[in-house]
């Protein structure tokens, strides 16, 4: 009787036991993974819930590629001077307040903002050994008698100098044969058909040749059916790069 007694309590006890330690298991898993996701958080660093859903959305997701901007290259040309030459950009005055411009080596000579820029011829003087600015002027064409002094300043321009030229409102009304003619020997093949607000520009060498091919003169005509401005004519502009002087 007493054997079997025990046989029975020995049966009991075995389930207990298995029970216990299914529970302790279970515990120590717990334990362990709360600490594992616990590590987790500490190594992962914060990111905002709308970050991680963008960074899991852009998984595959062909990367974009941005171009770098554009260098800014002298006097705004659209691609940069070779060494060893000058940049230089031409505009003409436009419509009533468009303001003419001459910019040498990214340095602008004459502007509205310089003060320097008037109705008329507008004529800076650089030297083509140093790039320097020699003199700047702007000779009023349509009141006063400003064709002879801009002939005597003309013809004054040291030798080895540029000359760039623009107009702004009106060149021609009292441009005179004579002041024609002296920046025809410059190489101009428009000055002789200015006409009343034509729009104009011109880049000169004296004492020296410019390169062939080399953008140097254009003109634009006031025409009240083409013009945007009602009569006036539109602003024009040139630009080049003109090789320096060999060493």
């Amino acid at each position: 009787m007493s054997s079997a007694v025990h046989m029975v309590r020995s049966i009991g006890k075995k389930p207990v036991l298995k029970g216990a330690l299914k529970a302790l298991l279970l515990v120590l898993a717990s334990l362990c993974a709360w600490y594992s996701g616990y590590l987790v958080t500490e190594l992962i660093p914060d990111v905002h819930l709308s970050s991680t859903v963008h960074m899991v959305r852009s998984i595959g997701e062909k990367p974009v590629l941005k171009a770098p901007s554009p260098r800014r290259q002298k006097c705004d040309h659209w691609t940069q001077c070779p060494p060893n030459t000058y940049a230089y950009r031409l505009l003409s005055g436009g419509g009533r307040d468009k303001q003419a411009k001459i910019c040498f080596e990214d340095k602008l000579l004459m502007a509205e903002k310089l003060g320097n820029i008037g109705r008329g011829i507008n004529i800076a003087v650089v030297s083509y050994v140093t790039g320097k600015v020699i003199a700047a002027r702007t000779f009023d064409m349509y009141a006063g008698d400003n064709s002879a002094p801009m002939t005597q300043f003309i013809q004054s321009a040291p030798a080895k100098s540029l000359l760039l030229m623009v107009t702004q409102d009106d060149g021609s009304t009292r441009l005179k044969a004579e002041a024609r003619k002296a920046i025809e020997a410059l190489g101009s093949k428009e000055i002789q058909n200015m006409r009343f607000r034509s729009s104009w520009v011109f880049l000169a060498a004296r004492g020296f040749e410019l390169p062939a091919g080399l953008p140097r003169e254009k003109i634009n005509h006031s025409d009240g059916a083409k013009n945007r401005y009602h009569g006036w004519p539109a602003e024009i502009q040139i630009e080049g790069c003109v090789p320096r002087e060999p060493s």
